[in-house]
């Protein structure tokens, strides 16, 4: 769909695409949350712990094999379409689950065919997500969207996880399927009507003829050479490998050894989330911050600090201030990094490097927490927070090496 945007200087939070666009992404992140709840329900009632964990992993492995294609695909294809046959398949997926489950009962073999969609389909559908932004409204407007886009993810995580508790007990698993394919089915006529910007004919991923693979090459090429992304990327992986296990298996295990319970566990979590939202609403508010790389740079060293100060706090009410920082810093350098990606990124390449950048975060972060887990029970939490904040502000130290990326600015 080929039209003129928005009127110029129309801020993002008053403009009807966005909106739309925005409420497309909110349906389908709490559809999200919603599925994960069934998902891991019905596989506990189906099998042993054991066979329910390995239902549960299924999706990480086409995910982090098929990221970088699925960036290719965003590109080619345009993420707008991409997105729109990503949620249409999942949606798809659920419902025939649901029904399924309805029929016969739950069972192994049907919820891992499941979770394996999800984590193909997953990977097609990040780096579209992450390239639509920029064909959807300008490069001033970027910064502010990043903001609106994390207070809906937030939504949707405070929403989807209970909304699918309630759905399990009330209606059972097959219900709570349902529901997930409900609201990811409410994403897909709001994107059809969200309006993007085509891009040059000399300005798109590919000449047609070239392959997938020329275009994967091609795409790493330019991240490799840019002065910006290419020290972004670095200081993004670091930022995700550092933190990924500490704030996952690791806060779980914290809270399980200082004795503070599963209500302790909620309320650190809250306090994470409601620092990690205060940051994406100061950027959605402000739209911009100046000195954007060197900011950015700074709170992931402040926000590695403060993971490593969070193994030794005394009680859960100094846990929950401690977690409220690392998530006000940890959301403040996610959003900025994001938003730098956007704006530093040519839009031809932008499913490319979502990819890249996703790939970290999703596909091998998460590889560590096993890994993590099993250095605490050697080690203590102390230590291995410690080695996993020094990880982090690697992150930190590489942005203010580096010139351009700490001269980086958002803008105007």
């Amino acid at each position: 769909m080929t039209t003129a945007l928005t009127a110029p200087g129309r801020p993002a939070h008053r403009d009807p695409n966005i909106l739309r666009w925005l409420g497309a992404y909110a349906a389908s992140m709490a559809g999200d949350g919603v599925y994960y709840i069934a998902l891991s329900w019905a596989a506990v009632q189906a099998g042993s712990p054991a066979q329910a964990g390995l239902v549960m992993s299924v999706s990480a492995l086409p995910r982090a094999v098929l990221m970088l294609g699925g960036g290719v695909i965003a590109d080619r294809f345009g993420p707008r379409r991409v997105v729109i046959g990503s949620d249409a398949v999942r949606c798809a997926a659920v419902f025939a689950v649901a029904a399924l489950l309805l029929l016969t009962g739950p069972g192994l073999w049907p919820l891992a065919a499941l979770a394996l969609v999800f984590g193909t389909v997953d990977a097609v559908f990040v780096p579209a997500v992450g390239a639509l932004p920029a064909r959807i409204t300008g490069k001033a407007q970027l910064a502010r969207v990043q903001g609106m886009r994390g207070l809906a993810y937030r939504f949707a995580v405070i929403f989807g996880a209970p909304l699918g508790g309630l759905a399990v007990a009330f209606g059972g698993a097959a219900t709570a399927f349902g529901l997930a394919g409900l609201l990811i089915a409410i994403s897909v006529p709001l994107l059809i009507s969200v309006r993007v910007r085509e891009l040059p004919p000399d300005d798109t991923a590919g000449d047609g003829t070239a392959t997938a693979w020329r275009d994967l090459v091609t795409g790493l090429r330019y991240i490799r050479r840019h002065r910006v992304l290419a020290p972004l990327m670095l200081a993004i992986a670091l930022g995700d490998l550092g933190f990924v296990a500490p704030f996952n298996v690791g806060l779980t295990l914290l809270v399980d050894q200082r004795g503070w319970g599963a209500s302790g566990m909620g309320w650190v979590l809250a306090g994470f989330g409601v620092g990690a939202g205060s940051a994406s609403m100061t950027l959605a508010v402000r739209g911009r911050l100046p000195r954007a790389g060197w900011t950015a740079a700074w709170s992931i060293i402040a926000g590695a600090i403060a993971v490593a100060a969070l193994a030794y706090v005394p009680s859960v009410l100094a846990a929950v201030g401690v977690a409220l920082v690392v998530g006000l810093l940890a959301g403040l350098s996610g959003a900025l990094c994001g938003a730098l990606l956007q704006t530093h990124s040519d839009p031809a390449y932008l499913g490319r490097v979502t990819a890249l950048s996703s790939l970290v975060s999703l596909g091998l972060a998460p590889l560590t927490m096993p890994l993590s887990a099993a250095a605490i029970g050697a080690w203590g939490t102390g230590p291995v927070f410690v080695v996993s904040a020094v990880v982090c502000g690697l992150g930190g130290v590489i942005a203010l090496s580096v010139r351009d990326l700490r001269r980086a600015e958002l803008p105007c």
